[in-house]
């Protein structure tokens, strides 16, 4: 299996809410994101979450470590999203991440905020804060 975590795998992973064991035993696995589901991550944990930059940095260090790779943005990346965003009736940021799965080949989407079990092509999103989901 390949995975790519959407942005809210992350930051739940760096705090005390319930999902956190949940969303780093899914980072353990190791997995792909893109440039993108970082920048989300820091804009988050500054805005939401209040984290001073030190503790920004170690996350991302941490995700830099747990995942096989972080996926640029590409223009090709880019194009495939708005075909997603306008044949699939997803947000355009939303369909830029499933893109960038796609484009690393992963079979599975973990991500709260995409409908679970929903299908684009070979890529699975899968809820892993559902019960008995994982």
């Amino acid at each position: 299996m390949r995975a790519f975590f959407d942005t809210n795998i992350l930051v739940y992973s760096t705090t005390s809410d319930p999902r956190q064991a949940t969303a780093a035993a899914c980072l353990e696995q190791g997995g792909f994101a893109s440039v993108q589901v970082l920048n989300e991550f820091v804009h988050v944990a500054r805005r939401k979450l209040r984290h001073d930059w030190p503790q920004i940095e170690v996350a991302l260090e941490q995700f830099h470590a747990a995942l096989d790779d972080v996926l640029p943005i590409t223009l090709t990346t880019h194009a495939a999203a708005v075909v997603l965003a306008r044949d699939h009736r997803v947000s355009f940021y939303d369909a830029l991440i499933v893109a960038a799965a796609q484009a690393a080949g992963c079979d599975v989407l973990y991500s709260e905020d995409l409908q679970h079990g929903r299908t684009f092509g070979a890529l699975r999103v899968e809820n892993p804060f559902l019960e008995g989901s994982r």
